[in-house]
């Protein structure tokens, strides 16, 4: 214990270019790593960035034939015996507050790799995770390290408005996933949560390229405007459709998908103002759920938005996607459809929300054209409900 808070504090206290620096030398001191390796998630989530002093130097290793990979996709610590030397490589899922982030690997001595230092390593694996995040604010060292490729301006504006890729809470777990990941468009995914309230929103800004993430830039900020500002969900897609009207008159728009959950009953209130879709697992059957269609945000002056009711019961499955997903064309011409979604979320159903954007993705290629250009946007939500009172309400 003694040593975990050593190498914590180290870390808490280098500057944030020099995160890993600063743990590879922790855990060289205090329990004796032969070699320490960051692998940072890039933003497909195929390959796992190597945290070098010049991004780019390094071969990236793939997420899906890799003992890093494995730990990054289970989410759990992965050891491997080195053959040479008998030393063990310990792969640590990092991970914050269920995004995962990447893998850090600790090549160790046999004889410390005890169950003690496993689970020591583990903790300090979020350490850096959470500073990571953290240090972000002030650093590119991270982000430059998960680019596999450049990205195109659009998309880089588009990433940096997201919340995150995944969230875990005991009342649900997201996960979400935009792809083409380097050239991203219109499409946007955001969440907010309180105690009691989780409110989430699916955007898809018409056009293509820096005018799209233009207008979607526009579009989320005026809605977590409105949301800070404590008013229902059918005012925030009001006041942010005025702010789109004002500065579009109308030439442009943006379809959105508006929710908010009471945390403590699944009680929702939703506002369907476009395209997104919204499709529900429950039990082993899967639907899409519809509601009653809304103007678009922006498409005209001053439009009136009303919430409508939803339940969640614990145990649902949401699956929120673009039009990019559902109208998708293969190369013969033929839609995606309904009938073929269903399958795909039904073969995913044993992931957790976090891997289920990606896989769905995945599936959605390998049907598509292959020089398809729309955007497709994958939200997963899984709902568990709350069985205990929050917190500040417990006796």
């Amino acid at each position: 214990m003694t040593n975990l808070l050593a190498a914590g504090r180290a870390v808490r206290s280098a500057a944030p270019h020099a995160l890993f620096d600063a743990m590879r030398a922790a855990l060289t001191e205090y329990y004796e790593a032969v070699d320490v390796d960051l692998l940072m998630a890039d933003y497909s989530l195929t390959c796992l960035q190597p945290v070098t002093s010049l991004p780019h130097t390094a071969r990236p290793l793939p997420v899906e034939s890799s003992p890093e990979g494995r730990a990054f996709g289970s989410q759990e610590p992965f050891g491997q015996y080195v053959a040479e030397d008998g030393s063990v490589d310990l792969h640590l899922p990092v991970t914050v507050r269920g995004d995962r982030l990447g893998i850090l690997t600790v090549r160790l001595p046999k004889h410390r790799c005890t169950p003690d230092t496993v689970e020591e390593l583990t903790e300090l694996a979020e350490v850096l995770g959470h500073e990571i995040v953290v240090a972000e604010r002030d650093t590119d060292v991270y982000l430059q390290a998960r680019r596999a490729s450049r990205l195109t301006l659009a998309s880089e504006m588009q990433w940096q408005l997201l919340p995150a890729r995944a969230c875990a809470r005991p009342e649900y777990a997201i996960g979400a996933q935009l792809e083409p990941a380097y050239d991203i468009h219109g499409d946007n995914f955001d969440w907010s949560s309180t105690a009691e309230n989780l409110t989430l929103s699916v955007t898809n800004g018409m056009g293509d390229g820096i005018q799209a993430s233009l207008l979607t830039n526009l579009a989320v900020n005026a809605l977590r405007n409105a949301r800070r500002a404590g008013i229902d969900i059918a005012d925030q897609a009001a006041l942010a459709d005025q702010a789109i009207y004002a500065q579009y008159r109308g030439e442009a728009y943006v379809s959105t998908l508006l929710l908010s959950f009471e945390l403590a009953t699944g009680r929702g209130r939703v506002v369907d103002a476009g395209s997104p879709q919204l499709w529900r697992q429950r039990d082993k059957a899967v639907e899409h759920v519809g509601f009653e269609a809304q103007l678009p945000l922006g498409m005209f002056d001053e439009t009136a938005y009303v919430a409508q009711d939803f339940q969640a019961l614990p145990g649902d499955r949401m699956i929120f996607v673009s039009d990019g997903v559902y109208s998708a064309l293969s190369g013969a011409g033929e839609a995606y459809g309904e009938r073929a979604l269903a399958r795909a979320i039904q073969s995913v159903g044993l992931l957790p929300a976090a891997a289920v954007p990606r896989a769905l993705l995945q599936e959605l290629a390998s049907y598509r054209d292959a020089d398809a250009e729309d955007d497709a946007l994958v939200l997963c939500l899984d709902w568990f409900g709350r069985t205990d009172p929050a917190p500040d309400q417990a006796d």
